[in-house]
């Protein structure tokens, strides 16, 4: 087990560059890196890696899912909610990675913010359903407006309609401000991801918090369970996925499903093999839209792949449900299960309290349950659907600028920060209204592929778990339940870990199960699974659920009792433990383990 050996971590002033990663610090906007004279601060405070969200190195264009997701949630906290104890967080880039550091609200200011933070959230709490439906027509209209984008080549030269019609601006204005209209797409979808996100964290922790009370000896897993077994529309697309599994041995088409390498072939197949195929395909292009508009990764990275883009990937999927349906195996969720536990718990705990108290409880249990699904239905909307359409229209520019000689490959733009884009973007259209060849021609090529270097190196090195100076006790809720930083992780890492006899982290979801580890780095190791083995990543996604059905028990580096791995692995009955710090560095690929969600323990077996 690990023992204490530090009190506080690297300093990000002091921790030296991986070999080849020199100058990487030119790569990001001076206000995502730790500056020298604000070191003093910086260096007092701690931040912690955000593996959770951004698990990989982060590329110059993909810091801005950090800047606006720490912005935005900074604005609904301090301006909008007024949130009385907690601001915002701070972020940093460190050596490719993202680091966090929480806000609090000043102590003088806690007391006049509590009762407008009661009006603001409690007029939402109490509107919830029809401000929600508003959010939901609100995000559909972002998406629709991203939808609707286009970058489409410069002409030889504007039509001679236009010129007669006096429209006086042409394709190049088309291109700038297409650019610009993509960026602050992007943004307002990152503000609809906040609107609804804290008062959700708010109301279960508002509850968790009267429980601690009521029930000083309650696990926070015990809390967590009293609000677990509800319909999330974050699962419907792994439900889709079931529903044609199991359309395809009802239509006896399952054997068009079971190529080793399904993908486009694999539809093209089923359209010529009749009228049963292609009543099969009506159902899977009704799924297709919008339920694949769901990706492998998380929504933060460029080159996620989503499954309406590449279809190998849900028809994986559903080659292992048809063959677990063939084998008589049961593939839906266990729902009345759940919800059966969750009632059993609740009223074991509720006949605990005095009488007076049972209609507090129903009625801060009763705001929790309704705020609860939206904690995970979001992810789909804004991260993986706005996300993905965002990124779709951000590969189409990268391409145009390819074809136009700027770089070699068509994902080469997300080496360059989004203002340099907009620089490169101009440099274009400037060489295109001139006549003249773009500077950008003969500046990007050799300089993106020293960033290319740069990127491998920073990717060569796990990050550190945290920077700075821990603090004596850990109190900023979303910090313990969302990421599950605490006192005990903190003392874990300092201590520097070992695999030895096991580790620790969150309970995150009730059960024990034994079985071979299996590291899981990313989406592409997904396919590497096998039946009867334990994930361990880095942090899970809501779409490796369909993996779900294979495995005994996850296990994660990062993630607290209400983070997006704890919430998903507890619908599914899974047993989990989430923010271990490094299980992912030290557990290898075949180790056998035990899993204890339960006690949030990994023990070595072999």
């Amino acid at each position: 087990m690990a023992t204490d050996t530090r009190t506080a971590f690297p300093s990000p002033y002091e921790l030296p560059d991986p070999p080849g990663a020199e100058g990487w610090r030119h790569l990001y906007p001076y206000h995502l890196l730790f500056q020298e004279d604000r070191r003093e601060a910086d260096e007092s405070a701690f931040w912690f890696c955000d593996s959770q969200h951004w698990p990989n190195v982060i590329k110059p264009f993909e810091t801005i899912g950090a800047e606006f997701a720490a912005k935005c949630l900074g604005e609904y906290n301090t301006r909008y909610f007024l949130v009385p104890t907690s601001y915002g967080l701070e972020r940093r880039i460190h050596q490719g990675y993202c680091y966090l550091s929480p806000v609090p609200a000043p102590a003088d200011r806690v007391a006049e913010r509590v009762p407008e933070f009661e009006r603001r959230a409690g007029h939402y709490f109490g509107h919830w359903e029809q401000l929600l439906a508003h959010w939901k027509r609100k995000v559909l209209e972002t998406v629709r407006e991203l939808e609707a984008i286009r970058f489409a080549p410069l002409p030889e030269t504007q039509p001679v309609e236009e010129v007669e019609a006096g429209a006086g601006t042409g394709a190049s204005d088309a291109l700038l401000t297409g650019y610009d209209r993509l960026i602050a797409l992007c943004h307002r979808g990152w503000q609809h991801h906040f609107e609804f996100l804290n008062l959700g964290y708010a109301a279960y922790l508002d509850f968790f918090l009267a429980c601690r009370r009521w029930f000083p000896d309650i696990p926070d897993l015990g809390v967590a369970r009293v609000v677990q077994g509800v319909e999330m529309e974050l699962f419907r697309p792994d439900e889709e996925l079931k529903r044609l599994a199991k359309l395809a041995v009802e239509l006896n088409v399952e054997n068009r499903l079971m190529p080793a390498d399904p993908g486009a072939h694999t539809l093209r197949a089923l359209a010529a093999s009749g009228r049963p195929g292609r009543e099969w395909l009506d159902a899977w292009d009704a799924a297709r839209d919008p339920w694949f508009n769901f990706t492998s990764g998380n929504g933060f990275y460029a080159s996620d792949v989503y499954w309406r883009d590449d279809p190998s990937l849900p028809l994986g999927y559903i080659r292992d449900y048809v063959l677990r349906l063939l084998r008589g195996e049961t593939i839906d969720r266990d729902l009345p299960g759940l919800v059966a536990d969750r009632e059993r718990i609740t009223g074991e705990y509720r006949e605990l309290l005095d009488p007076a108290q049972r209609p507090v409880f129903d009625a801060k249990l009763s705001v929790a349950r309704q705020a609860y699904p939206y904690v995970e239905n979001h992810n789909f909307y804004i991260e993986h659907w706005t996300m993905g359409v965002f990124w779709r229209k951000a590969r189409e520019l990268s391409r145009l600028l390819r074809s136009a000689g700027f770089w070699p490959a068509d994902g080469d733009m997300f080496h360059l920060t989004r203002d340099e884009v907009r620089e490169a973007l101009f440099d274009h259209v400037n060489g295109w209204a001139s006549g003249s060849r773009p500077v950008g021609c003969d500046y990007w090529p050799p300089e993106i592929a020293r960033r290319r270097r740069i990127m491998a190196a920073l990717a060569r090195r796990r990050p550190q778990p945290a920077l700075g100076v821990p603090p004596p006790s850990v109190t900023e809720p979303f910090t313990i339940m969302l990421w599950g930083i605490d006192e005990e992780r903190i003392r874990s890492w300092l201590g520097g870990g070992s695999a030895t006899g096991g580790l620790t982290g969150v309970p995150a979801s009730p059960g024990t199960a034994e079985g071979p580890a299996r590291v899981v780095r990313g989406p592409r190791d997904l396919s590497l699974v096998q039946e009867g083995e334990i994930i361990v990543a880095s942090v899970t996604a809501p779409s490796w659920a369909p993996v779900f059905g294979k495995v005994r028990a996850a296990v994660t580096d990062i993630g607290g009792v209400m983070s997006h791995a704890a919430i998903v692995c507890r619908e599914y009955a899974l047993p989990a433990v989430t923010g271990t710090g490094d299980a992912s560095t030290l557990i290898p690929t075949g180790r056998r383990i035990r899993v204890d969600g339960t006690t949030g323990t990994v023990t070595v077996l072999d």
